[in-house]
C-alpha cells in the first residue's frame, strides 16, 4: 500500500468522543511492550506520528489516524503491564471492549505478538476473545522479527499456532519496526478488505 498521508486524528476514551463512523477502520492490539507505536510508525513511514515510550502501558486513549483521507488506524492501549486484573472484560475495561464490540466500520483487528517469547496468557486470552468476535477478520503480526535468527523463525511461528489455537489457514505475518521485513506482506492482505469495505459498506460487520 502506498501511504499519501497519514495523520494523527484524535484520541478518545467515551464513545462519544470517536470520530464519525463513516469509514472503516483497522485496529491494532498488542501487549504494553510489543513495539506497536514503533511498527505503526513504521507502516505509516512518519517517523514519530504514533507516540513512543520509555514507560510501557503508558498510552490510556484510544488514538484514531486517517489514512490516505480514505481509512483509519486505531490504536489501542496495550494489555498486560501494570495493574494486570483478573479478566478480560476489566483488563480492556469498557471504552476497549465497548469499540470492538460496537464500532459498525470496524473492519480488522491486528493482534501483535512479539516473536521472541511464547504468547502470555493474557495473549492467549486477547487472542480467544477477538477470535470469537472478529473471526476472519483477525490476523497476527509478530513483531521484532529482526531480534532473531531467521532459521528459528519456523519454530516461532509454529509455537505461535499451538498456544493461539490458531488453525494453519490463519494468517501471522512477521514484522519488524527497525528494518521493515514483512510490512508490505502485511498491507497486502490488510489492503484487500480495507478495499472491499469501501466498495461495499454493508460488509463492515
Amino acid at each position: 500500500m502506498i501511504i499519501k498521508s497519514a495523520e494523527f486524528l484524535t484520541s478518545a476514551v467515551t464513545k462519544d468522543q470517536f470520530p464519525d463512523a463513516d469509514r472503516p477502520e483497522m485496529a491494532m492490539v498488542g501487549r504494553s511492550n510489543v513495539g506497536k507505536s514503533s511498527l505503526i510508525n513504521r507502516m505509516l513511514n512518519r517517523r514519530r506520528l504514533a507516540r513512543t515510550s520509555a514507560t510501557p502501558g503508558k498510552t490510556q486513549t484510544l488514538n484514531f489516524y486517517d489514512i490516505n483521507q480514505t481509512f483509519r488506524l486505531v490504536d489501542l492501549p496495550g494489555y498486560g503491564y501494570a495493574n494486570v486484573r483478573k479478566s478480560l472484560r476489566s483488563e480492556f475495561g469498557p471504552m476497549i471492549e465497548g469499540y470492538l464490540t460496537d464500532r459498525e466500520t470496524l473492519v480488522w483487528v491486528i493482534q501483535l505478538i512479539d516473536i521472541r517469547h511464547p504468547p502470555s496468557a493474557l495473549d492467549r486470552e486477547v487472542s480467544a476473545y477477538l477470535q470469537s468476535i472478529f473471526y476472519e477478520r483477525h490476523v497476527i503480526a509478530t513483531t521484532k522479527a529482526d531480534k532473531i535468527a531467521r532459521g528459528a523463525y519456523a519454530r516461532q511461528l509454529q509455537l505461535i499456532r499451538k498456544d493461539l489455537h490458531l488453525e494453519a489457514t490463519h494468517p501471522i505475518f512477521l514484522t519488524s519496526a527497525d528494518s521493515g521485513y514483512g510490512i508490505e506482506a502485511l498491507w497486502e492482505h490488510v489492503e484487500g478488505r480495507l478495499v472491499k469495505a469501501e466498495c461495499d459498506t454493508e460488509d463492515f460487520l
